[in-house]
C-alpha cells in the first residue's frame, strides 16, 4: 500500500488514500518518487478541459528511483534514477515515422489500463500513463527517461514536463535564434521555463506577460529583460518596446483566446506566434482574412515542446550543470500530497510558479 491523491471523478475534490499497488508485470517498472510537479494539465484533467478515464491518480511530472522491475526489463535495474516520461512514443505510428514523436498516435493508451486498485478494490486509471501524485508508481519501461548525472533528483521531475515543454517551444516550435525578440505569454513553470531558453537561445529582447504583479523577480531571474502587466494595451506596450514592430516570436503559455489573440498581435509582421496553452473548446479565437494575408505571421500549436524527449533530455542536463538552466528557479513552493488542491487553487489564481510534490 502506497499514499496517493485519487481523482475519484472528473469535477470532485483529490482524496490523498493508501492505494493498493501490484508488483510491476512484464515490461513493467516500479519506481518511488522523489518529487513531482503540479502542472496545468493536471488541473485541466480533474475539471474536465481535457478528458481521462476515472477514478484516476493524476500527475505526470515525476523523477524518482527504480525499487523493481518486471520481466523482460533490460534498461534500467533497482537503483536506477529515472525521469518519468508520461507520453512514450509507439515508433510505429504516423507520426513517429515522420519523425514527429511528440504527435504519436498511441502515446497516451496506457492511460486507459488499470494500474492500481483503492483499499476497498475499486479499480484505477493511471492519468497520464504515469500516476507521479503517488510515493510510488508502476509504469511501463517506456515510460522512462536515465536520468543524466549531476542533476538533483528532485528537481530533475521538472525535465518530466515544464522544462521540455518551455524549452522546446522556443527551441524546437518557434526556432528562436540569437538576436530575435521574444514574447511569454504567463509566468508559471512553463512560461518560466520557455524564458530560460529565450535567454539560452540568445534573445536579445525578452518580454515577460502575465496578469501578477508578483512575478516579476520570478521572470526577471528566469532572463525577461522587461514585465508587462497584461491588460487591453499589452500588444500595443511591447510594440513600443520593439521599434513599434512586435517581436519576432511570441509563446502563449496560457491557453485563453484572449492571450492567444494578444500574443498574435503583439508579433511582428512575418513573425512567428507559438501557442503552447491548453484552452478549453469554449475558447475560441478569431482571425479575418485580410489579416492572415497582411500580417504574413505563422500561428501554429505546440505539443510537449514538439521534444524527443530520449534526444532532449541529455541537452537539457548538460545546460543544468552547466549553470545556464536553473530548475530551482521554477519552484516556488514545496508541499506534500495534501497541498496538490492548493496548488490547484493557486494556478487558477494565477499564483506562485511550480509547485513541487516532494516525498
Amino acid at each position: 500500500m502506497v499514499r496517493a491523491a485519487v481523482l475519484p471523478a472528473v469535477g470532485a475534490p483529490l482524496e490523498v488514500t493508501d492505494i493498493d499497488l501490484p508488483d510491476p508485470g512484464p515490461g513493467q517498472v516500479r519506481v518511488r518518487l522523489a518529487a513531482a510537479g503540479v502542472c496545468h494539465s493536471d488541473l485541466s484533467l480533474s475539471n474536465g478541459t481535457m478528458r481521462v478515464p476515472v477514478p484516476a491518480v493524476l500527475g505526470h511530472e515525476g523523477a524518482g528511483t527504480v525499487v523493481a522491475v518486471g520481466e523482460g526489463v533490460n534498461g534500467v535495474a533497482p537503483g536506477s534514477r529515472v525521469v518519468l516520461n508520461w507520453a512514450p512514443a509507439c515508433g510505429s505510428c504516423h507520426a513517429c515515422a515522420l519523425g514527429e514523436v511528440w504527435l504519436c498516435a498511441n502515446a497516451l493508451n496506457g492511460a486507459a489500463d488499470v494500474y492500481a486498485r483503492t483499499a476497498d478494490g475499486t479499480d484505477l486509471n493511471p492519468g497520464l500513463n504515469v500516476a507521479a501524485f503517488a510515493e510510488e508508481t508502476v509504469v511501463s519501461e517506456s515510460c522512462l527517461l536515465p536520468l543524466p548525472e549531476g542533476i538533483p533528483l528532485t528537481d530533475a521531475a521538472l525535465l518530466g514536463c515544464a522544462v521540455l515543454t518551455g524549452y522546446g517551444a522556443v527551441h524546437h516550435a518557434a526556432r528562436v535564434r540569437e538576436g530575435e525578440t521574444v514574447a511569454v505569454y504567463g509566468v508559471g513553470g512553463v512560461g518560466l521555463a520557455a524564458l530560460q531558453a529565450a535567454r539560452i537561445a540568445g534573445a536579445s529582447r525578452i518580454v515577460a506577460v502575465d496578469v501578477s504583479p508578483e512575478k516579476e523577480e520570478l521572470a526577471r531571474a528566469a532572463g525577461a529583460t522587461d514585465y508587462v502587466i497584461a491588460s487591453d494595451t499589452t500588444a500595443r506596450e511591447i510594440r513600443g518596446l520593439t521599434g513599434k514592430q512586435g517581436v519576432d516570436v511570441a509563446v502563449e503559455c496560457v491557453g485563453r483566446a484572449a492571450t492567444i489573440r494578444t500574443a498574435w498581435d503583439s508579433t511582428r509582421r512575418g513573425g512567428r506566434t507559438t501557442v503552447v496553452g491548453i484552452g478549453g473548446k469554449d475558447q475560441q479565437v478569431t482571425f479575418n482574412a485580410l489579416e492572415l494575408f497582411h500580417w504574413g505571421r505563422t500561428l501554429a500549436g505546440c505539443v510537449y515542446g514538439n521534444a524527443n524527449p530520449a534526444e532532449d533530455l541529455p541537452v537539457l542536463a548538460e545546460h543544468v550543470r552547466a549553470g545556464r538552466l536553473d530548475l530551482g528557479a521554477l519552484v516556488t513552493e514545496r508541499i506534500a500530497l495534501d497541498g496538490i488542491p492548493a496548488a490547484f487553487d493557486n494556478m487558477l489564481a494565477g499564483k506562485g510558479g511550480r509547485a513541487l510534490v516532494v516525498f
